[in-house]
């Protein structure tokens, strides 16, 4: 055996050192440094995310329970007037009056139903104007029909009886026959249909 091997190392002679690090720089090499900041920031993704699938659904409904407040009536633009299928035209000249039978899209809440009859009109034409009359008796509320003999509108209830300009030719109604707003735009008449109150001498929209 060579004197190397059999040396043995000096008492005195100190152990070595090994690499030591501060805590600095072990913390280099910690995959738990910045878990917290990664954690925050999915937190706020996630809640964005959250907040997404919430409003969706919320601003759906909001929509549908708001839908008949938004939805414009029937055939008309707005202004409460309801385009027929009459051309100025298709009225007699001479001021015979023409029953039209007044259709529009009923909504009753969430429900709508298109081109319902709502009501009826007598229509008159004078020159390039139309006259317009509810066919509503305003003494109780019945049919008022038009006498061509006797040259008058006539409520077969209760007599009523008034003149081709739809005033009364007796006591028993209240007021004149309710005259209806009507306009013809590009040759087409346009109907702003109302019902109203009966029985008084007041013209009282319901």
């Amino acid at each position: 055996m060579s004197e190397n091997e059999n040396a043995t190392p000096d008492a005195d002679e100190p152990p070595p050192v090994e690499a030591s690090c501060s805590t600095d720089c072990s913390s280099e090499n910690d995959p738990s440094i910045g878990t917290p900041r990664r954690n925050f920031v999915v937190e706020i993704m996630a809640a964005g995310v959250g907040a997404l699938v919430g409003i969706v659904p919320a601003a759906i409904g909001g929509l549908f329970f708001l839908d008949p407040l938004l939805r414009k009536r029937g055939k008309g633009e707005g202004d409460g007037f309801i385009e027929t299928d009459l051309v100025l035209d298709a009225l007699p000249e001479d001021g015979t009056p023409i029953r039209y039978t007044v259709r529009d899209d009923l909504i009753n809440a969430w429900n709508m139903f298109p081109d319902q009859p709502i009501g009826s009109a007598w229509l008159r034409r004078i020159q390039d104007q139309v006259l317009a009359f509810n066919t509503v008796c305003p003494h109780l509320g019945c049919a008022v029909e038009h006498r061509p003999s006797e040259g008058d509108f006539y409520c077969p209830c209760h007599t009523s009886a008034f003149d081709m300009n739809g005033e009364p030719l007796n006591v028993i109604p209240p007021r004149a026959m309710d005259t209806l707003e009507a306009e013809v735009r590009d040759g087409r008449i346009w109907l702003k249909y109302q019902e109203f109150r009966g029985a008084t001498s007041e013209k009282v929209p319901v």
